[in-house]
């Protein structure tokens, strides 16, 4: 009985051993400020029910994320724009692909300005005017006579680069923007400066006012809704990516094809962003 036990004793805790050095498997995702939210939230679902994978979410832009792909420091890289053609060309010197690109999510850019401003509607030429510096002062845009306190992102961000090339039309920023290092930044000076504008993702729109955008001066104004971004109403509509050096396999795969599913899409639309498709 004694040898019995003994045999058994061995050969459990060899089992628990070997149950032990499994170690879980680790993806890094790294980039765009705008996704770090849904990102972790993204994490901490998917972990709670895989806890064989560990995800470590960070933020810092979506030019941060783009780098440390490039470099080989990340998994997976979250970007609120695409990746242009020269950082692709990094990617294939360094790793002989061209990256995968993922559509992730929707997002409606927003443009916030304070609670108590009375401007409630604003074209894309008039948002390019007041952030390339032709539009100076409130009354210009049917406000108040009160200059405008402009705020927007560093360069590292890919909302401040999106704003650049897809509203500004590739014009230079004026230098009168404080250039702020996240969105939760912008916001929070919006909402304590009167006369203050703003831009960043619609999950980040709390305790400001966000205004109604026109295509041009007389078409309808939208704010970003689900049914303004899924019928392409909203002028501002932009897609979140994740990008990966190559084809996703194993834990990766499972994963990114996860946050694809309608469960993934659904906590897309819970953070405040809306589904890719």
């Amino acid at each position: 009985m004694f040898r019995k036990l003994s045999i058994t004793a061995v050969a459990l805790g060899l089992l628990v051993a070997g149950i032990a050095a499994v170690k879980p498997t680790t993806i890094t995702v790294k980039g765009s400020d705008t996704m770090v939210i849904l990102a972790q939230r993204w994490a901490e679902k998917y972990m709670a029910a895989h806890p064989e994978t560990i995800i470590q979410v960070t933020g810092g832009g979506s030019g941060i994320g783009i780098s440390a792909l490039i470099n080989g420091t990340t998994d997976i890289c979250d970007a609120s724009r695409p990746m242009s053609g020269s950082e692709r060309d990094q990617l294939k010197q360094r790793f002989n692909s061209l990256g995968v690109e993922i559509t992730a999510a929707k997002d409606g850019l927003s443009i916030y300005v304070n609670e108590s401003n009375s401007v409630d509607v604003l074209s894309l030429d008039q948002i390019k005017g007041i952030y390339t510096g032709a539009i100076t002062n409130w009354k210009q845009v049917g406000g108040s006579d009160q200059k405008i306190i402009i705020y927007g992102r560093e360069n590292s961000s890919g909302t401040y680069a999106y704003m650049h090339d897809f509203v500004l039309g590739g014009k230079d920023y004026t230098p009168l923007m404080q250039s702020l290092p996240g969105t939760a930044a912008v916001v929070n000076a919006v909402s304590k400066d009167v006369e203050s504008i703003g831009y960043g993702g619609a999950a980040y729109a709390k305790g400001i006012k966000v205004i109604k955008v026109k295509k041009t001066a007389s078409s309808e104004a939208y704010v970003p809704t689900a049914e303004t971004i899924a019928k392409n109403e909203y002028p501002i509509t932009r897609f979140l990516y994740m990008y990966t050096k190559s084809m996703p396999t194993g834990a990766m795969k499972s994963y990114i094809d996860w946050v694809l599913s309608p469960e993934g899409q659904a906590i897309a639309t819970q953070v405040g962003y809306f589904p890719a498709k």
